[in-house]
């Protein structure tokens, strides 16, 4: 017969195994193959839930597939995700809300080298497919107020393998492409697939 104490322990042991299974969930990753490499990136939906969703979403559309990176700026950032290798825009889907606030109340991810954001207009709530790999730390890029720039940019991944791609891309030589004058990319870089591995 089973004793109290001895119900009491197994009780335990089989909460803490709930515990520990939900919180050794990994976040998710989404692998990235470019013509100038692969890398993998790690998303922090505990920070920024709907930031995360929106990025999968585009992800499991095959969105990002035959993007190229438009914007690439050495010492700045490497953005891409909106347009394709004929520099036409893709269509989107709605712009989400932005999540800067939550993020930084719940300690969330700074525009630091190597973090992955969404990139948007002068209007905080207008992001949409758009991302941007932070290839610098860029503070004066993080959530301060919401006013003006201080809504600042949402910081949502991170590059976790494969840095030395971003390094190669931002020291391509640039130009004018398409309907842009500047900071274009000589030798296109097109995102080949996007794709969930974790």
């Amino acid at each position: 017969m089973i004793t109290l104490s001895r119900r009491l322990a197994l009780g335990l042991i089989c909460l803490l195994g709930l515990f520990v299974s939900a919180h050794s969930q990994t976040n998710p990753q989404v692998k990235f193959v470019t013509t100038a490499g692969e890398f993998v990136v790690e998303l922090y939906p505990d920070k920024t839930p709907n930031t995360v969703e929106n990025f999968l979403s585009y992800v499991r559309d095959g969105h990002y597939n035959g993007t190229i990176f438009h914007r690439v700026i050495n010492n700045f950032m490497i953005q891409g995700g909106g347009y394709d290798t004929k520099y036409e825009e893709k269509t989107t889907r709605p712009p989400i809300k932005h999540e800067g606030a939550e993020a930084a109340a719940k300690g969330g991810l700074r525009n630091t080298t190597g973090t992955l954001a969404m990139a948007r207009t002068n209007n905080p709530h207008s992001a949409s497919a758009q991302f941007f790999i932070n290839v610098k730390d860029n503070d004066f890029l993080d959530h301060r107020a919401p006013s003006g720039q201080g809504w600042g940019y949402v910081a949502f991944g991170k590059v976790i393998s494969g840095m030395d791609v971003i390094t190669r891309i931002k020291h391509m030589p640039t130009g004018p492409g398409g309907p842009f004058p500047t900071d274009v990319p000589l030798n296109q870089v097109v995102i080949q697939s996007a794709t969930l591995v974790k």
